[in-house]
């Protein structure tokens, strides 16, 4: 399943392995090793970093892809997701301990979209990379998302979509916070399956950029606010 590209092959067949392990677990619904095997796997030395990109993440995906190709139930994809949710927030005492850098990230998920997880992830990472991060969930209405940015002074706002029905709402609750900001000091940041789909559907929404991932929406961040050690392009898909 989890497939092997690169020269380092031990480094990527020890989290192939760790990936493959911790998906059968969440298969077998039994949570308790799943948590078991990735806090084992920080204890040693691994960091929350590569468990998020190289286990979590492909995780996901494969449990996307099974539920999509009914091979799983939508029950067993609620449990695998609501258990990955659980062991993260095991690991937060890992994570915020970085440096601040004075940037302020808020995530969300678009009015009617209750597929979080990837958005918390984002927000995870930005956390991890230094920035004060505020993550709303899944469902927040506009206004609270606006009064948000007012009151903690947001520099980016992640919005994630992962339903293309929802895609209309995503431009309204990005117009609604451009009209509410008239300095335009909040970027906005979108994400999301149909965004991967479609790489420009980003600017049909309004945005001010996209990545397709987490790792690439710290990098797109960086471009939007200017920062010179940062690298990538407003749609970093590469």
């Amino acid at each position: 399943m989890f497939g092997m590209n690169d020269n380092n092959f031990d480094h990527l067949q020890y989290f192939s392995g760790i990936a493959q392990k911790y998906l059968d677990f969440l298969l077998q619904n039994n949570r308790r090793q799943a948590s078991r095997l990735i806090l084992d796997t920080v204890e040693k030395g691994v960091t929350v970093h590569d468990i998020y990109l190289k286990v979590f993440q492909p995780v996901q995906h494969e449990i996307g892809r099974l539920w999509q190709t009914n091979q799983i139930s939508v029950a067993q994809e609620h449990f695998c997701t609501a258990a990955t949710q659980m062991i993260m927030s095991q690991l937060y005492p890992y994570i915020f301990t970085s440096e601040k850098n004075g940037h302020k990230l808020i995530a969300t998920c678009v009015g009617g979209e209750l597929h979080e997880i990837g958005v918390r992830m984002v927000a995870d990472f930005f956390e991890m990379d230094g920035w004060d991060t505020y993550y709303l969930g899944a469902n927040t209405p506009a206004e609270s998302i606006i009064q948000t940015i007012e009151a903690v002074k947001g520099d980016i706002l992640a919005v994630s979509a992962s339903m293309t029905f929802n895609i209309n709402e995503t431009r309204r609750l990005i117009d609604k916070v451009k009209d509410a900001d008239p300095g335009k000091r909040v970027r906005v940041l979108v994400g999301g399956r149909p965004f991967n789909l479609a790489q420009d559907l980003w600017q049909s929404v309004n945005a001010d950029g996209y990545a397709p991932d987490a790792q690439k929406a710290i990098q797109v961040a960086g471009m939007l606010l200017n920062k010179p050690e940062s690298t990538g392009a407003k749609h970093a898909n590469k």
